[in-house]
């Protein structure tokens, strides 16, 4: 029996719910677990099939750990869903592979990349892909936009409209950088990608922005039109990517300009669209590492799907604080 294991599960229901749908169609043995740092609130945790505690990322016990649970629990498949996990598992990716246990990650190398936005600008240019104007800090041009070069979910991430915004806490943070700011003339789009164990892209859904809540996008519509096209071509052979990415760009369509600012080694906290849609990346991730199959490319995705979010509830009962 093959086992999946989502870590730093969360919030992420629908990811869950996604994999228990695909993994009953193909084998219904196969069960879905959870890690989580406190799986009693994580509401993911309480659907899945069973749910662990685990230590923090950053503890030396944590690879141990997540070992001790696949090997007990006939884990062979590992899908990590946050990005400061992403290159711990990556560094003990070949351990795991000792243990029969397939961790579905891109290449360090990468991950280091799209960790450090300094990098990710250089990743883009060599994709012929335009991204915004890093500025030096001591000359800066207003409006400009500040954030940490390996932050996410939008943390410590903000618009400097002008000098009397800049901080000295802003200001002497070394991990902060400054870019070009990007105007409202511009849509924001969040582009779903899944490539094969041989690096191989296999789908491409770019997913319109229409509103985000805490980084994350609350409103949204699949687009397959000109982002589409423009990136399906740069983005067929991407070095190191393995499993899914997510990309996040900025395009107006009135100049017809493009400014790429994201890459991320793993899915995407919307990701759930472009399930909906039809780029099914559980199902890929079932029959690549565990029905040893080939996938295929596809790109008969619905377009024009909107997708409204709202929060909804996980009940527990006789929960003891």
């Amino acid at each position: 029996m093959s086992n999946i294991l989502i870590t730093s599960a969360g919030r992420r229901v629908e990811l869950v719910e996604s994999f228990q749908i695909e993994s009953k169609k193909i084998d219904k043995n196969i069960k879905i677990f959870c890690v989580d740092l406190k799986p009693d609130l994580s509401a993911a945790c309480q659907i899945a099939d069973l749910s662990f505690a685990s230590p923090a990322v950053n503890s030396l016990d944590y690879i141990l750990f997540l070992k001790q649970i696949c090997i007990e629990n006939l884990i062979t498949i590992i899908i990590p869903t946050i990005d400061n996990e992403l290159h711990i598992l990556s560094e003990h990716q070949e351990e795991f592979l000792e243990l029969g246990i397939k961790v579905i990650i891109s290449d360090d190398l990468l991950i280091k990349a799209c960790r450090n936005k300094n990098q990710t600008s250089g990743l883009f240019n060599n994709l012929d892909i335009d991204t915004p104007k890093i500025y030096d800090k001591e000359n800066l041009i207003y409006p400009c936009f500040v954030k940490p070069y390996d932050g996410s979910s939008s943390e410590g991430a903000m618009p400097l409209f002008n000098e009397r915004m800049l901080t000295k806490e802003v200001f002497e943070n070394h991990k902060n950088i400054f870019m070009e700011f990007i105007p409202e003339s511009y849509d924001e789009y969040t582009v779903d990608l899944y490539y094969d164990k041989s690096g191989n892209l296999k789908v491409l859904v770019p997913r319109l922005r229409i509103e985000t809540r805490a980084g994350e996008i609350s409103k949204g519509v699949t687009s397959k039109g000109v982002i589409y096209k423009f990136l399906k071509d740069k983005l067929i052979n991407l070095k190191g990517a393995v499993g899914p990415i997510t990309l996040q760009l900025f395009y107006n369509s009135k100049e017809k300009s493009f400014k790429a600012i994201e890459i991320n080694a793993r899915f995407g906290g919307g990701y759930p669209l472009a399930y909906s849609a039809g780029a099914n990346f559980p199902k890929m991730i079932i029959c690549e590492y565990i029905l040893d199959m080939n996938v295929d490319f596809i790109e008969d995705w619905e377009d024009n799907l909107l997708m409204l979010r709202y929060d909804s509830k996980a009940l527990i009962h006789d929960y003891k604080a």
